[in-house]
């Protein structure tokens, strides 16, 4: 499906155009939007701060002379507060219970919001404005998107007869654009070298089979057995040398044999067994795998650059008088400005409609027959982030298409199961940033998305579809000259390696005051290439360690999970590092006073749900 070819509000505008008086624009601001009323089976308006329906176009100045023919802006009863009851008693119906169609109106959201009952928390502070000053870039060629997650499946059957790792095609993902040169924003197309080490590692480590996190003695023995008659197997039908398949086979035979005659071990002594099974089997087995496993990887390759190519054919095809390389180039400047959102060298074409209906506290959307869902809080906050860098679309006609193009990307990127990918989008619980705020001068995210972000400028992984909601690109491309940001990258090693070089980098070559406070697990055992950089980094300002159990994060689904499920605690270590040029620390110095401040602020709290998080999702936070 084209990405480029979504379009049109789920209401159209058309009959509001002739008789207003003011701009849809403030109509919007005014609290009208258009509805549909099943009872009297035609279109009514309805405005959320008064409560007012009106039968024709409204007009600012006249409502008091329009009637109100659904009676919505009647008294509510005693006791019925924000819920606007009839006067016979009966409660009316909400405009969420009709067939909402549309212009749901923007408005500036508060980072508290308080009612007679409770207080609720809003993630975002849209307010803070960016302290980022960059280079001016050209606009950027709008590239295409699928997947490939049914081809990489199918591979690991027919192949290995294993299930891909979890989450393996999405640290396949974030590795690949590490090194990849090539114009889609997802799917990489010209990458050196086409083994993606990432994805050979994960595959290799589940051969013969995966190992599990073993809870109880019988899951061990179990586990135990299976390795052992896995590792015989597997030799036996592959072409094996001699030496391997001796040396394989007599330890699978010694392991089964000894589970015969002793069944009074431990868990321990099981695990043990295990560890000393794979050391001795493990370099046969991946001797035989090695070159099936390589075609894994090449094959999803390229099969990622061949549809890159004729996803690139087909979007090109759709557009008139596209710009050339050297125009794009040409174009360049070297004034320093404040960062903005990307912007698209090519305009939109037409695009199709997208239907918008609400159910209870979720906002879906559809388009032929296929329903993405967001939640009503972050669904206005989209509407918030497009009002304030959004250029090309000033009525709103393409803003429903766009939603659906930015949700379905985060789900082709995320995959299909229970809570995969998510942790790939895990962010900071609010209170951390505000002590960010106040006390580094933080304001820019360099990695987010419109749907985890906390400010209003951010760096993510897809141009094409985030900046209409405010994005600044990739960040391995975004090249700041000063400023404070926050980096939490996705707990990919190559990717937080490339990040501390391209760090480096900036900090090297800035002589105004630039910080990075990053954000990475407290992995030593072994420790990553990153962690280590940074600690012998001479950028390095100061480091602090978040214990284990201590902290948590926001997940990674906040726009469609239950809100039990907001945040979990983190199994691991996080460490803290402040990456700062002498302009820099002179500006935001990681005090003692400012340290505490945020150590503070990273404490869970108590009267909020969390859950522990697995080990596979903390490595992809």
């Amino acid at each position: 499906m084209s990405w480029s070819r979504l379009d049109g509000l789920s209401v159209s505008l058309s009959d509001l155009s002739v008789s207003l008086s003011l701009s849809v624009y403030e109509l919007v601001q005014a609290g009208w939007s258009k509805c549909w009323s099943r009872r009297e089976n035609r279109p009514y308006y309805f405005n959320r701060f008064t409560n007012q329906s009106l039968w024709e176009v409204p007009v600012l100045g006249q409502h008091d002379v329009i009637s109100d023919p659904l009676g919505l802006n009647a008294a509510p009863a005693e006791g019925g507060a924000g819920e606007g009851n009839l006067g016979n008693g009966q409660r009316k119906r909400r405009i969420s219970e009709e067939q909402g169609a549309g212009l749901n109106s923007i408005k500036r959201v508060k980072v508290k919001t308080t009612t007679t009952t409770t207080t609720t928390r809003i993630y975002w502070d849209l307010d803070t404005q960016t302290n980022a000053v960059i280079r001016e870039h050209p606009p950027r060629p709008p590239p295409l998107v699928t997947k490939l997650r049914q081809h990489y499946h199918e591979l690991c059957h027919q192949r290995e007869g294993i299930d891909p790792p979890r989450e393996s095609f999405n640290r396949w993902l974030l590795e690949r654009k590490v090194v990849d040169k090539g114009q889609d924003p997802l799917l990489p197309s010209d990458c050196d070298p086409v083994i993606s080490p990432s994805m050979f590692r994960e595959v290799m480590n589940d051969i013969p089979i995966r190992l599990s996190r073993i809870k109880y003695k019988e899951e061990a023995r179990k586990l135990l057995f299976k390795y052992a008659e896995a590792a015989k197997k597997m030799i036996d039908s592959r072409n094996a040398s001699p030496e391997s398949r001796k040396v394989v086979k007599w330890n699978a035979e010694d392991t089964m044999s000894w589970l015969r005659r002793d069944h009074s071990a431990s868990k321990e002594d099981y695990m043990d067994r295990l560890e000393h099974l794979r050391q001795q089997c493990g370099p046969h087995v991946t001797a035989v795998a090695k070159d099936s496993v390589e075609g894994i990887c090449s094959k999803i390759y390229q099969l990622s650059a061949e549809y890159s190519r004729r996803l690139r054919q087909t979007h090109l095809s759709l557009l008139q008088d596209p710009p050339t390389t050297e125009v794009c180039a040409s174009s360049q400047q070297s004034r320093l400005v404040y960062c903005y959102p990307v912007r698209l060298a090519i305009p939109s074409p037409p695009l199709p409609r997208v239907e918008l209906h609400f159910e209870n506290d979720m906002a879906c959307l559809r388009f032929k027959g296929e329903m993405v869902k967001l939640n009503r809080g972050h669904f206005s906050k989209l509407e918030l982030l497009y009002r304030y860098s959004c250029i090309d679309d000033p009525r709103f006609e393409k803003f429903l298409p766009r939603v659906w193009c930015l949700l379905k990307r985060y789900q082709v990127m995320f995959g299909s199961g229970a809570n995969e990918g998510t942790g790939l989008q895990g962010a900071l619980p609010v209170a951390v940033f505000e002590a960010l705020v106040r006390q580094f001068g933080v304001s820019f995210e360099c990695f987010a998305s419109p749907l985890n972000c906390y400010f209003k400028q951010f760096s993510s992984a897809f141009p094409d579809t985030d900046g209409f909601f405010g994005s600044r690109g990739p960040f391995l491309s975004f090249c700041p000259v000063s400023g404070s940001f926050e980096a939490n990258p996705p707990f990919c090693e190559e990717l937080m390696d490339a990040m501390v070089t391209h760090f480096e980098g900036l900090l090297e070559k800035s002589s105004e005051p630039l910080s990075f406070i990053v954000f990475v697990p407290e992995w030593r055992d072994p420790v990553t290439p990153a962690l280590t950089r940074m600690e012998a980094s001479r950028f390095l300002r100061h480091q602090l360690t978040v214990p284990a159990y201590e902290h948590e994060y926001r997940s990674g689904s906040q726009h469609i999970c239950k809100r039990e499920e907001m945040y979990y605690r983190a199994v691991h270590g996080t460490a803290v590092l402040f990456l700062q040029n002498d302009a820099g620390f002179v500006k935001w110095a990681p005090t003692t006073e400012r340290l505490a401040e945020l150590t503070a602020a990273y404490r869970p709290s108590p009267s909020r749900p969390s859950t522990l998080s697995s080990p596979e999702t903390c490595w992809t936070v």
